[in-house]
């Protein structure tokens, strides 16, 4: 396909990204102001007040300043003046990523994987820059270089992978084939290293946000009764209902990168000097947002088994890792001192960076879960990212290196005890 082609069906993929997520706040901020206020409101401040949401779904922080009629009418403190948030509801980022990936992997069927990377960001970046320079907002207020660079950035990054796993996956004819062909040209089972480690990775993430997942519906069965409590004493009408579940909503990836950071055992913060882990609970007063009322009122030391679950994800990644190095084996079995050996290096670096990856994509879900939601002692809340890292790492550890370093079973070492004896007859 031709490169002008394929900049111009990348652009479209951007467009379509960048208006969809403007949509998803536009339409029901609309039906919002209608009802609340008329339609004969004022209508300036809803596009200033979309473009701020939008950018802060993708990672934009916002400084927020309220005058003193505004602290009067929404209940705050003098001290909540002025504050920044920056804690994402990135269901937005992830969305632009997803789309994007798939924009990316289009491309490299197309023919120019690159061609399509550079035309997506580039035209996410007008976008960006287009929603910044319209959206002039007194209460919200952004940094413009960070408004225009990282909401592209979003876009990019996920292009990027989605045009590199494409290509790893059915070739590009360029930089990822000679890659490709400069390890299939390593020695035995390291050639299966570098697949065997992000595919390990891949499934250690999966299971352990799976875990997170089943938690957080536990937490919602269990917690229902305060989470309703909370929307009852909001004493909020239908609408307003409606527009609380769905701000809710669309901060459920930053729930989940809280569960992530439970099941993992740091846990997280709700403000400064709190913590919520599966050893205990430590919270003074926290907003009166419904969706809070999932947090548990106290842990318990039976709780800390949950930490055994990143360690079944991990001991799943080395089965799988192990099956396909068993298979490498058998079809090309290496030797040592002229007797079949099962080589104790691939395995460790596969644990190790399965690990790796592990812990960094849980640092990054920590990352993007964390920042700001409010003035005073709550400027802190998420999990750390570091300490999440490490825990995952860990976990994910421990339960790869059980799998992938275990000795053979009983059948394998009979049979190759039989192998062994049988050439010694035969000498």
């Amino acid at each position: 396909m031709h490169r002008i082609l394929i900049a111009l069906l990348a652009a479209f993929d951007a467009i379509v990204a960048g208006l969809v997520g403007l949509a998803v706040v536009l339409a029901p901020l609309t039906l919002l102001w209608i009802f609340t206020l008329g339609v004969t409101a004022d209508w300036a401040g809803l596009w200033p007040a979309t473009a701020r949401i939008w950018e802060l779904g993708n990672l934009v922080p916002l400084s927020l300043r309220f005058d003193a009629d505004a602290l009067l009418a929404v209940g705050l403190p003098d001290e909540a003046a002025a504050f920044a948030l920056t804690l994402a509801p990135w269901a937005f980022a992830a969305f632009a990523a997803i789309f994007a990936a798939r924009s990316g992997a289009r491309a490299v069927r197309a023919g120019s994987g690159i061609t399509g990377v550079l035309a997506g960001t580039a035209v996410t970046a007008g976008i960006a820059a287009l929603v910044l320079v319209t959206s002039g907002n007194t209460l919200a207020d952004v940094v413009p270089w960070q408004a225009v660079v990282l909401p592209t950035a979003v876009y990019g990054a996920g292009a990027l992978c989605g045009a590199w796993a494409e290509a790893w996956g059915e070739g590009d004819g360029g930089l990822v084939d000679t890659l490709r062909e400069r390890i299939d040209g390593w020695s035995g089972s390291w050639r299966e290293v570098p697949s065997l480690a992000v595919r390990g990775g891949a499934i250690a993430v999966a299971g352990i946000v799976g875990a997170a997942a089943l938690a957080l519906v536990v937490a919602v069965i269990l917690r229902a009764d305060a989470v309703i409590g909370l929307f009852e004493q909001a004493q909020v009408d239908a609408l307003g209902a409606t527009a609380v579940a769905l701000a809710q909503l669309v901060y459920l990836p930053t729930l989940l990168g809280w569960a992530v950071s439970w099941v993992a055992g740091p846990g997280f913060a709700v403000g400064a000097a709190t913590t919520v882990s599966p050893a205990g609970t430590q919270l003074g007063a926290v907003p009166g947002v419904p969706v809070l009322g999932l947090l548990p009122e106290q842990g318990s030391g039976w709780l800390l088994l949950v930490a055994l679950l990143p360690v079944a994800a991990g001991a799943a990644a080395g089965w799988h890792a192990r099956a396909v190095l068993a298979a490498e084996w058998e079809s090309d079995p290496p030797l040592h001192d002229g007797h079949p050996h099962e080589p104790v290096s691939p395995r460790i670096v596969v644990a190790v960076a399965t690990a790796v990856i592990a812990g960094a994509v849980a640092a990054l879900l920590a990352a993007l879960s964390s920042g700001s939601m409010g003035p005073g002692r709550l400027a802190v809340a998420g999990p750390d990212p570091g300490a999440v890292a490490l825990a995952v790492g860990l976990e994910v550890l421990l339960g790869a290196a059980i799998l992938l370093l275990a000795p053979q079973g009983r059948r394998a070492a009979a049979d190759d005890q039989a192998a062994d004896s049988g050439a010694f007859t035969r000498r």
